[in-house]
């Protein structure tokens, strides 16, 4: 029986070695394969030439998987049962099947074209047909063809962009590659919601950074403004009660237009101008003091609540960020919701950004609105009414903000916590390592336009490797990214408690 398994195994693996490398194509735009299992050089997302009778075309895998061809009847014998003559049998050969798109040559039905990996010479021919109309972005290297270099297409963040990896991804680092080199290659605002201070040294050069791009970036970074709480930063991070929209101010104080019509009515009072030509206050804490009716009521309900006690507020010590993004003087604006001590606060910042944003659209001026964490800012279940302010303010945007020029870029690591009519608006996709089936599943039914083999691959990405689509790339593709130039602003607790004692 031994003998006869290890004929058998001779065999196959004989008539394994004899499977040619072919691929069919009936429309001229796709194609079919199969090739020899052993030693497999082709990878789903990688590069293949199709060499047919009449040309060689350039193709990407997208799907690969184990399949079976069935090699007919063949003659199995061994010398332990001479007078037996051998046996009778069909043997499974093992090959790897697959199907792809085809990137060039002319859209005519092949078959039986040989297929290999492509050449460099190759994939940089069509690299340098296919090179973004607008601006490029060098963000790194093709992940499965490393010479050559992956460029994002800047004109495709006019669509909006979703940025997806779980933790330990490289996601914050990427994230702040692609702000750089936006900020480096084009001539597009920045708005930075940042809950974690992940972009706070986007404005530094990282040390070791040298060199032409470095000093290009050195004058960029004078642009970029970081606001923080007062207690955390040279610029701070400010706000007037008078500046939020009507809803923000009534969520803040929990006030309702109905039941709490009184107080209500009294706060619009105490927020209209009076013959300075300013608002009566400024901030919460002036209410307590305020001898006007219906005050110091509010000003019981801002204490209780300990709105009152926020440094957001501006307090007549100038400057605010509303005013700071009237200012057409700066080029990034990174607001650091992280250097806030509350989720309230973080609340009725992002409200006032998105409001603000969308309140002076008509100057139709392109701004690049980045929302890192968004499951913070605009989820899909929100918990608060100003949690529901700022996701309904960020689905309109999301909706109808692009023929204003605002474009978002959503980042986080849960996609399914985004709310849906947000994540549904993007047209682009940046995926890295992201192993929950579930979360694939669904980017899946999201982004239907990505092959579905190639966001399988999300599961088994390393640090810093993505899969990148929509109008951001000509052809979905793997990419590594690559250094940066500013400082990273978020960074891991040290893991040394887990040394050996």
């Amino acid at each position: 029986m031994t003998d006869r398994a290890e004929e058998y195994r001779a065999l196959r693996r004989q008539l394994e070695e004899e499977v040619q490398p072919f691929a069919t194509s009936i429309d001229g735009k796709a194609f079919e394969f199969q090739v020899p299992l052993r030693d497999l050089s082709l990878k789903v997302g990688g590069y293949v030439a199709l060499e047919g009778a009449d040309s060689t075309r350039l193709g990407q895998v997208l799907t690969l998987q184990l399949g079976h061809l069935d090699s007919g009847h063949v003659t199995i014998s061994t010398e332990a049962e001479p007078s037996r003559g051998g046996i009778r049998s069909s043997v499974a050969l093992r090959v790897a099947r697959g199907a792809g798109v085809i990137l060039d040559g002319t859209a005519r039905p092949f078959f039986d074209a040989l297929v290999r990996p492509a050449d460099n010479g190759a994939i940089n021919a069509w690299l340098e047909a296919n090179r973004p109309r607008h601006a490029e972005l060098g963000i790194g290297t093709l992940l499965l063809a490393p010479d050559h270099p992956a460029r994002l297409d800047a004109g495709g963040f006019g669509r909006h962009t979703f940025l997806c990896g779980q933790s330990g991804s490289g996601k914050t680092y990427s994230l702040g590659l692609v702000l750089e080199r936006l900020l480096l290659d084009t001539g597009l605002r920045i708005i930075v919601l940042d809950p974690n201070s992940d972009h706070v040294r986007l404005d530094r050069i990282r040390s070791g950074a040298a060199g032409d791009e470095a000093e290009r970036y050195r004058t960029v970074a004078e642009g970029i403004r970081v606001l923080r709480a007062t207690s955390a930063g040279e610029r701070p991070l400010r706000l007037r009660v008078a500046e939020l929209e009507p809803a923000c101010r009534a969520a803040l104080l929990q006030l309702d237009p109905v039941a709490d019509r009184e107080e209500y009515a009294a706060l619009i009072g105490l927020l209209e101008q009076d013959e300075r030509g300013r608002p009566l206050i400024d901030s919460v804490d002036e209410l307590a003091a305020l001898d006007r009716p219906g005050a110091q009521q509010l000003g019981l309900r801002a204490g209780n609540l300990g709105v009152a006690d926020w440094e957001i507020w501006e307090g007549g010590k100038g400057g605010s960020l509303i005013e700071e993004m009237a200012d057409d003087q700066w080029r990034c604006l990174v607001v650091d919701l992280g250097s806030l001590g509350t989720e309230q606060e973080q609340g009725v910042v992002a409200n006032a950004v998105l409001g603000t944003l969308w309140r002076l659209r008509q100057r139709r001026q392109p701004v690049l609105v980045v929302i890192d964490e968004a499951h913070n800012v605009c989820p899909q279940r929100p918990e608060s009414r100003l949690a529901e302010l700022a996701t309904r303010q960020a689905v309109q945007i999301a909706a109808e903000g692009r023929k204003f020029g605002l474009h978002l870029l959503i980042s986080t690591q849960r996609p399914q916590k985004v709310h849906e009519n947000v994540l549904g608006q993007c047209d682009n996709l940046l995926l890295m390592r992201m192993n929950s089936a579930a979360d694939i599943g669904y980017l899946g039914e999201v982004f239907s336009f990505v092959p579905e083999g190639l966001l399988r691959q999300a599961g088994g990405f390393e640090l810093g490797e993505a899969l990148v689509a929509g109008k951001i790339s000509p052809q979905p593709a793997l990419v590594r990214f690559g250094s940066r130039i500013s400082e990273e602003g978020g960074s891991d607790v040290p893991d040394d408690w887990a040394a050996r004692r």
